[in-house]
């Protein structure tokens, strides 16, 4: 049976050299997952940057836009921050993503490299579970006015400066005033990011079903500043009232820098990132994998 995708993007990161099971280089490990495309009856093609600093020729190429129109699959090659760079470009083209990891924790590239050919066969035919992930947007709002927008899949973070002290925020949900709060800054996290820089402040994991966000201090003066799980549909505005060198990050790969006085205001975005999994797919699984949780009987 062949491919229920037809035209199948490929995405990769840029390094020259990642080493997956069998020692493979990026562009080799991108050409043999082209090959295994090509005899399941896919049309391959490449985004533009990936072919362009990989070397990769003899393929169509196409940028976001191009495989957004064209392409019923994207295949993610690489970790996280590979993933969670070209699904905050494709959500709002509703491009499905799969994720082939050759990072290091790969919550949401799921799929390991050695074992691609595999797992993918079945899931071109169209067994896999289909996951979709709510998206953020921040702006940063001065004097009134947005100087800096982005979404966010993992999490909206306001840090201190890297040799400054604690920073001072005013903290609003839906136009409430919630708290002021001194610390290293405060991280607003979705489900997807809730095991990423969230979990690391101490904050709880949040299953990707819940429709929520988390709202974690990090290093809190007060140490009742706890953690809070909050409704995806509030608006949160974080205020810096003090505090040298402060920045507002997204997803820790878009960054602004702030100002007395600025507000960071974090909505729902109307758009999502739709993940594939192969069937049978579990989202304890995967933390049982990645976090080294005690297996226990099977």
């Amino acid at each position: 049976m062949k491919s229920l995708f037809r035209h199948v993007a490929l995405i990769g990161k840029y390094q020259a050299v990642v080493s997956g099971a069998s020692g493979a280089s990026s562009r080799q490990a991108m050409e043999d997952i082209a090959h295994f495309l090509h005899a399941q009856g896919c049309e391959v093609v490449f985004e533009h940057d990936t072919a362009l600093n990989m070397g990769i020729t003899g393929y169509p190429v196409h940028d976001v836009a191009g495989i957004g129109a064209h392409c019923d699959l994207a295949l993610v090659v690489g970790g996280d921050g590979t993933m969670l760079g070209i699904g905050r470009k494709l959500a709002h083209l509703g491009v499905p993503l799969i994720g082939i990891n050759q990072g290091r924790l790969g919550f949401i590239t799921d799929i390991p490299f050695g074992n691609f050919a595999a797992t993918l066969a079945p899931m071109l035919r169209g067994e896999y579970e289909e996951d979709h992930r709510s998206l953020m947007q921040g702006r940063v709002m001065r004097d009134g006015h947005c100087v800096f927008d982005a979404l966010a899949m993992n999490d909206v973070v306001v840090n201190r400066g890297a040799t400054s002290g604690m920073v001072e925020l005013r903290v609003e949900v839906d136009g409430h005033f919630v708290a002021n709060q001194r610390a290293d800054g405060l991280i607003i996290a979705t489900s997807t990011g809730s095991t990423a820089y969230a979990l690391s402040a101490g904050g709880p994991l949040l299953h990707p079903s819940i429709p929520g966000w988390v709202l974690v201090p990090i290093a809190p003066h007060t140490l009742s500043n706890r953690p809070i799980v909050l409704a995806n549909t509030m608006e949160i505005a974080i205020e810096l009232v003090s505090g040298k060198d402060a920045s507002a990050n997204f997803d820790m790969q878009s960054l602004a820098s702030l100002l007395h006085g600025d507000r960071i205001v974090v909505t729902r975005s109307k758009h999502h990132a739709r993940f594939l999994h192969p069937r049978g797919w579990s989202y304890f699984d995967t933390l049982r994998q990645k976090l080294h949780w005690n297996e226990g009987a099977v």
